[in-house]
């Protein structure tokens, strides 16, 4: 494994203010990822391990500490800066999907490309093929309610690599599946982290999926109860 820092995590902390007085989410968490590492993220609900996979993510800041990305410190981004950086390095799957209801399987994978400007006739293409590639080849013209939920994320999967990301982010990918299409979805993400070189981070309560990556981090009441390599 290619053990050069990707992410490199220092004094991370996350508060947030309610009415009832100030949560403290994350306290304190170090860590360092490598490029091409597979990690998952586990613990109980409401652990934290969203709103981290958020920071790393760019989609949230931290109240106190860094995360620096290949020795560059994420947070010194702001605005379009920030949004270029997760539109061109971060791929983002959901527990939810989050697929545009009224658009085609193409026409979601297209998405990404389009808002960073490239060709409709480009983006078309790329995202046929990388559709094919996760086995979708003759759903391209399917709404997403037209789907079952293990294409809906094959779906989800397709667009978040189809700006070739260096880092995919996944949360509870496996969450509303059975356990036949967990095994399908977590055998097609390891199978693109192989092919595409990613890095993983994949927040799971699926134990079977966190044991089939290299680590696992587990996070408890905000603080980083453990760093395991599987």
């Amino acid at each position: 494994m290619n053990k050069r820092a990707l992410i490199e995590v220092s004094g991370l902390s996350k508060k947030f203010t309610t009415p009832g007085g100030i949560i403290e989410v994350l306290c304190d968490i170090n860590l360092k990822i490598c490029a091409g590492e597979r990690v998952a993220v586990v613990g109980t609900s409401g652990a934290g391990k969203t709103t981290l996979m958020h920071i790393l993510g760019g989609l949230d800041r931290p109240t106190s500490g860094d995360v620096l990305f290949e020795g560059d410190s994420l947070f010194a981004l702001r605005g379009p800066e920030l949004d270029a950086f997760r539109n061109r390095t971060v791929g983002f799957v959901f527990q939810f999907h989050q697929l545009l209801p009224e658009f085609t399987a193409v026409e979601n994978v297209m998405m990404p490309l389009l808002i960073g400007g490239a060709k409709r006739t480009d983006a078309f293409k790329k995202a046929s093929a990388i559709l094919a590639e996760v086995g979708l080849e003759q759903r391209l013209t399917h709404k997403p309610g037209a789907l079952s939920g293990g294409e809906q994320q094959r779906v989800a999967i397709a667009r978040a690599l189809i700006r070739e990301p260096r880092l995919l982010l996944a949360d509870e990918p496996t969450g509303n599946l059975d356990s036949r299409i967990s095994d399908e979805i977590m055998l097609l993400l390891n199978r693109m982290h192989q092919a595409r070189g990613l890095t993983m981070i994949i927040v799971t309560h699926n134990r079977p999926l966190a044991n089939s990556l290299d680590r696992t981090l587990r996070i408890e009441d905000g603080i980083l109860a453990g760093d395991n390599l599987n």
